[in-house]
């Protein structure tokens, strides 16, 4: 299988190391230091058991050198989508596969019958000029959550931390032969792969957990468990996600647990550093409206008040502002 990796940060090395180990054509589009590393030495992750997973990578700046692929993974933060998907056209055919590994609401989230009441809401806090949706043809894409920790330690190198979870789906649902070639893949590269039949619904819980846990801990600079054990920032986080879950229930992407419940799954990963803090520290741009825009933007066409998510999106938005990781 001919595999383009567009995007090899953390998650994109993971994905794109393990698929050159099992013997698939990998290239990537990166650049600066990390298109340098990855041309030097190929791909090489750290594993959560400590050893090193080195692999081949065809590392290029320019798409154009690669030609149609059979399948293209995007990994990269919510900001680069546009202009990714303006390079992406090379990389793909009538037979190409695009999966988007990324954060948050998807550009194609509200196409199709499945988005319930927020239906063919072409969502400009993701995708602002509609130039993702022309660029990926939707009949070509297939959703995708994760649910891996890792972080690039230097450019090119990957410390892969925890997890192997990734759920793959159908935009418009249930199963296809598509989708479980593409889940045969990755489950013989060593992920715990779950074919989902509502991926969006997996996509919107995810979301639900992060909405809170990374503005604050931007904003903040605490480590998730500080947030949760302070009553003041917890409750605040919890009526966050009661609207959340709200605006979710109208779009047939209803969460069956409290936020409570929920804090109680995130108290278990200890004290941890959300990717978004991680970016404030990096200085890298806030991946905020992909995470919180979105959900304001739909909540907005529902007529749903959303008064926490609101705040927590304006807060989070001056101080990126400021320090120059949000546009102005």
């Amino acid at each position: 299988m001919r595999v383009c990796i567009y995007g090899a940060g953390a998650i994109g090395g993971v994905i794109g190391a393990n698929l050159a180990a099992q013997g698939h054509a990998v290239s990537a589009v990166a650049r600066g230091d990390t298109l340098a590393a990855l041309q030097r030495h190929g791909w090489r992750v750290q594993r959560p058991d400590g050893t090193l997973l080195q692999a081949p990578v065809q590392a290029v700046a320019d798409s154009r050198s690669l030609g149609p692929q059979d399948l293209v993974v995007v990994a990269v933060k919510g900001p680069a989508m546009p202009a990714v998907a303006a390079g992406m056209a090379p990389l793909l055919d009538d037979r190409t596969l695009v999966l988007p590994a990324i954060n948050g609401v998807p550009w194609w989230f509200c196409a199709g019958q499945q988005a319930g009441q927020a239906s063919g809401l072409a969502l400009r806090s993701v995708d602002p000029d509609g130039a993702t949706a022309r660029a990926i043809p939707l009949a070509q894409v297939l959703g995708c959550v994760v649910h891996l920790a890792a972080a690039v330690a230097t450019p090119g190198e990957v410390h892969w931390r925890s997890g192997r979870g990734l759920i793959v789906g159908e935009p418009a649902g249930g199963p296809s032969p598509r989708l479980q070639a593409l889940a045969d893949v990755l489950t013989a590269a060593g992920f715990d792969v779950t074919c989902s039949a509502d991926v969006r619904r997996d996509i919107w819980y995810k979301l639900w957990g992060n909405l809170t846990m990374n503005p604050m801990s931007a904003l903040t600079g605490a480590t998730v468990d500080r947030l949760l054990d302070d009553p003041l920032t917890r409750a605040f986080c919890s009526a966050a996600m009661a609207e959340t879950a709200a605006i979710g229930e109208r779009i047939g992407c209803a969460v069956a647990q409290t936020p409570e419940e929920r804090h109680a799954v995130t108290r278990r990963l200890g004290a941890f550093k959300t990717s978004m803090l991680q970016d404030v520290e990096a200085g890298r741009p806030l991946e905020l409206d992909a995470i919180v825009g979105a959900v304001r933007e739909i909540g907005a066409h529902l007529g749903l008040a959303s008064p926490h998510v609101d705040a927590l999106f304006g807060m989070t938005r001056v101080f990126g502002q400021v320090r120059g990781l949000y546009p102005a």
